[in-house]
């Protein structure tokens, strides 16, 4: 009998126990580093001669691996293997397939630091940044396993006398999975995973600044048994391989998260019929935020401006739930902004394996340039209070920045830019609030600090975001606990790590017999 589903804890990084064993995992990263990883299609390690190069983004001259390109060749042959592999792997019974993910899930908690270390190496995050990617990745495989063990039941149906009828659900086929790089384990593995333990086979296509991340995990895959083919590391150019993994015939769904500009591409392309294609395909997609923190006049100001700091900051704002806009009451506003820009200066920036680092790089140089270029932006637009320039060029180290009094209409508070930049705008009552909280095309996430009970009852129906919270920070979402999704063009609220996501990866079947 399964116990109840509980998330993994964080590590708690005062315990000195806790700090050596991840400096340990730290050491034997860095004994790892500058490998190289094959593809890996229905088990078998293919070697190309171009490669795509891993280099850790605090520090540009080291190199964290390389890892083999795959042409539309081999791109074709992950797809026909994943067809080949979903004949037999569909009729696995969805309580054995979710075995192999409470199997992964033991093993990645034995190597749990490990893990996290790679993601401060490869992806830039701090110790508490990383121990959560890690946890959520764990949580994923916890959740979406027994979720597959409920799905796999007999479902409940009217009754008529003399018919046997039941309803079941059954996988869709091929899946092209495409995650992103700033949660290269966490969503990664859950988009993975959710895929196949609901029937499906994948062909997984890495973010290309983090696929030895990808790579990593695909070993505890192969250790905890899963049948060659089920899933097949298949890293590429989006240009080359993503777009033919699209349109491909045999692919049956896309599971995607990335920028709003991608996602409506894929959407496009996979919405043309192909030329032997016996379905419309399904497209799950969760594309970026513009999410803001609204701020009333009777709230916890204190409370305010801390959820503000982190939720704006964490990661170097590199969270598609990140608070990239501040609303506040004019009877506030100096007072929060005086704060937010206080703990902003407090903030301590640099290499993320170092545990007190609270922000790392931002993850390439084209996030690095894009970002400060929006900064550059955002100096004609706002008032500068702090930040605004680069940090120690030894890596892609951006200064925390806060701009003030900028129109709620500003380029700087309309588009994703996707680092630690947050924009501050006044508002003269709460409805005016939530009218620029409801100002972008995006609805991912929201917060609302306030002690007024009728202005949160206000904002439950009329904010109008997949993920609302109120007297807490925006980000930080919790498999089981915080389904994740938003509306608009933050893509086709799928709520991952909710009851309903695993629908998404299935088809509903009624059969019907006369008794």
């Amino acid at each position: 009998m399964l116990i109840d589903y509980r998330p993994e804890p964080f590590t708690d990084f005062t315990d000195e126990r806790n700090r050596k064993e991840f400096e340990q995992a730290l050491q034997k990263v860095e004994g790892e580093l500058g490998q190289h990883y094959d593809l890996i299609i229905g088990g078998e390690r293919i070697k190309t001669e171009t490669k795509m190069t891993s280099i850790n983004p605090a520090n540009k001259s080291q190199v964290i691996g390389t890892a083999s390109k795959a042409d539309r060749d081999l791109a074709e042959k992950a797809i026909q293997t994943a067809a080949h592999t979903f004949e037999s792997w569909k009729a696995v019974p969805p309580d054995h397939r979710a075995r192999y993910l409470f199997k992964a899930a033991a093993i990645m908690r034995r190597r749990k630091h490990e893990f996290s270390a790679w993601l401060v190496k490869e992806a830039g995050k701090t110790w508490p940044e990383a121990d959560g990617d890690t946890a959520e990745a764990i949580d994923f495989m916890e959740y979406y396993a027994r979720q597959m063990v409920k799905l796999g039941e007999r479902h409940p149906l009217t009754r008529l006398p003399g018919e046997d009828n039941e309803l079941y659900y059954i996988p869709l086929g091929v899946g092209v999975v495409i995650p992103p790089w700033n949660f290269p384990l966490a969503i990664m593995v859950g988009m993975t995973t959710a895929a196949i333990v609901a029937g499906n086979t994948v062909v997984l296509k890495p973010a290309s600044t983090t696929p030895v991340i990808a790579a990593k995990f695909f070993e505890i895959l192969e250790d905890a048994g899963l049948p060659e083919g089920v899933v097949n590391y298949t890293p590429g150019s989006g240009a080359e391989v993503g777009d033919y993994l699209v349109d491909h015939p045999l692919t049956r769904f896309i599971s995607f998260t990335g920028s709003r500009e991608v996602g409506l591409r894929i959407n496009e392309r996979a919405a043309k019929f192909a030329p032997g294609q016996k379905w419309i395909k399904r497209l799950v997609a969760e594309m970026g935020g513009k999410d803001t923190i609204v701020v009333d006049r009777d709230a916890d100001l204190e409370l305010a401006a801390h959820g503000i700091t982190v939720s704006a900051f964490g990661f170097s704002g590199q969270k598609c739930s990140a608070c990239s806009r501040a609303v506040i009451h004019e009877e506030v506003y100096d007072e929060v902004l005086s704060r937010v820009v206080e703990l902003t200066k407090g903030l301590k920036m640099g290499d993320p394996a170092e545990m007190h680092n609270f922000m790392g790089p931002v993850v390439d140089e084209g996030a690095y340039n894009k970002i400060l270029e929006y900064i550059e932006i955002g100096k004609q637009e706002g008032r500068l209070m702090t930040g605004g320039a680069k940090g120690d060029e030894t890596g892609y180290f951006i200064q925390p920045t806060v701009f003030a009094d900028v129109d709620p209409k500003a380029r700087i508070m309309q588009e994703e830019i996707f680092g630690p930049v947050v924009a501050f705008t006044k508002a003269r009552d709460f409805d005016h609030a939530l009218e620029i909280a409801n100002n972008t095309e995006y609805g991912l996430t929201g917060s609302v600090y306030s002690r007024n009970r009728a202005h949160l009852e206000k904002a439950r129906t009329e904010f109008h975001v997949g993920n609302l919270y109120f007297n807490r920070k925006c980000t930080g979402a919790i498999v089981g606990v915080h389904p994740f999704g938003g509306f608009n063009m933050s893509g086709t609220d799928s709520k991952a790590g909710g009851p309903d996501y695993l629908l998404l990866f299935t088809q509903a079947k009624l059969t019907s017999e006369l008794l």
